[in-house]
């Protein structure tokens, strides 16, 4: 629910629909093909999905699908169904900033186009934003995301109202109001109201940067991380030039700064890890540090290629990530399934280094993976529904000789466009292309609006 009237008005302006309607009873979806993304990379054509209370109960091939009771809702959708995509790092509520400082380095563009405008947002402002950023997500068939933002409880509210799942890692940066130990007793607190594993609504805790923050208010923040049993979620080696300063005084590279202090002593998410060495790479790895990669806004903001085929031959687990909508432009993480495996490919000047079933994994299960969630990103028994339907009449389609052909034909061609339908733990969210929670009409004008006095 909303935390305040002010947002409770905005929730009830903004709700088509409800994303926490009753879970439904046992329904069956008989699909063309089911791309299930499991470990074995199974498909099935044509394929079924059951689920119950929003949970898959069975998943397998339609000839050995068990008898359908008789008060079972049958579904026949035809397409291909797979699961919901998982943005691994994103900063929605930045769609209120959207375009803003184009061609400016990273830091000249926080320091002078994001961070000014950002300082003029209000929660509502962030809610708005939000909702829109998590209905354009949805809508191109992303139904997790993980934020790093402040204004948590606008994120919150928001996604839920959406009915989008949520990691959400609240930021600490050094330009907050409140200190650090004022911040760390809000997170608690905030962890305590918002954290539900059984829901759809994650919490962990974010560190902006080492850079940012400095070293020692990173630490400690992984220790409460620890405590809380919270993901913790940083930016990390970005640039090229981000930390020289801390790798001066250390002698150090970041990453092995950030080892020697303890910090990836928990679950770690390093977002970009653009310039990570091999010695780097190996303390992620010995850490269990996961990654989510952001390709789109590497390039865009001039940061450099990320050496995804090296973090993957050592085991790191790596998910994407959109970045925030003022980096990229776009939410839609398709961009970044097709991208990312075309530039490792081109860095390693070989064709077989990242296969289309692999980037399709690190956009689903690989990204749950990252952001810690261990019942979604794959069609297995006991995951939650969160489910995609994709338009298989279209000519980049065809032909399909062998399950080869299909999914070569999913990770290069897939997009948003061909996205028709989206569930959530069995809900329907999006319809025929038609997001059901979500006035888009109002909400894009409010953000219209609202963009306008950030602007000054």
């Amino acid at each position: 629910m909303a935390t305040d009237p002010l947002a409770a008005r905005t929730v009830t302006a903004l709700t088509k629909g409800s994303a926490s309607m009753p879970p439904v009873g046992r329904e069956r979806f008989i699909a063309d093909v089911v791309v299930t993304c499991d470990e074995a990379d199974s498909v099935h054509g044509p394929g079924v999905v059951d689920i119950e209370d929003g949970r898959i109960c069975w998943v397998g091939p339609k000839a050995d699908a068990p008898e359908a009771c008789t008060t079972m809702s049958v579904n026949d959708i035809g397409g291909l169904l797979m699961p919901g995509l998982v943005n691994s790092h994103c900063h929605t509520p930045m769609t209120l900033v959207r375009g803003v400082g184009d061609g400016l380095p990273l830091q000249r563009w926080l320091t002078e186009a994001m961070w000014p405008r950002e300082g003029r947002m209000t929660s509502e402002d962030a809610w708005w934003g939000m909702a829109l950023g998590s209905a354009e997500m949805l809508q191109r068939g992303v139904t997790t995301t993980c934020e790093m933002y402040l204004f948590e409880e606008s994120v919150v509210d928001a996604a839920h109202q959406s009915g989008a799942r949520l990691v959400m890692t609240p930021v600490v940066i050094s330009e907050s109001s409140r200190g650090l130990q004022d911040r760390i007793t809000d997170l608690v607190e905030f962890h305590a109201r918002h954290h539900d594993p059984a829901g759809r609504t994650s919490v962990g805790i974010a560190a902006h940067s080492a850079y940012d923050l400095g070293v020692g208010p990173v630490a400690e923040l992984a220790e409460l991380a620890r405590s809380l049993d919270a993901t913790l979620h940083l930016h990390l080696a970005e640039t090229q030039e981000e930390s020289a300063v801390l790798e001066e005084r250390f002698g150090r590279s970041i990453t092995g700064i950030l080892h020697d202090h303890g910090v990836f002593g928990g679950r770690v998410l390093a977002a970009h890890c653009v310039w990570v060495g091999p010695a780097d790479i190996e303390l992620m790895a010995e850490d269990d540090v996961a990654v989510a990669h952001c390709p789109v806004s590497n390039m865009k903001l001039g940061a450099g290629i990320a050496p995804l085929v090296d973090l993957r031959a050592a085991g790191v687990t790596v998910g994407y990530g959109t970045d925030g909508p003022a980096s990229n432009d776009s939410l839609d993480l398709w961009e970044e399934v097709k991208i990312a495996p075309l530039l490792a490919r081109v860095r390693a000047l070989d064709s077989t280094v990242v296969t289309a079933a692999q980037t399709l994994a690190m956009a689903t299960c690989g990204g749950a993976a990252a952001v810690g969630l261990d019942d979604t990103g794959s069609l297995t028994t006991g995951n939650a529904a969160d489910m995609i339907r994709i338009d298989l009449d279209q000519s980049t389609f065809v032909p399909v000789t062998d399950t080869d052909d299909l999914i070569a034909h999913l990770a290069w061609s897939g997009s948003a466009r061909k996205v028709t339908d989206v569930w959530v733990a069995g809900k329907p969210i999006v319809v025929r292309g038609n997001i059901q929670t979500v006035d888009m009409e109002r909400a894009l004008a409010q953000v219209q609006e609202r963009a306008r006095r950030l602007a000054g």
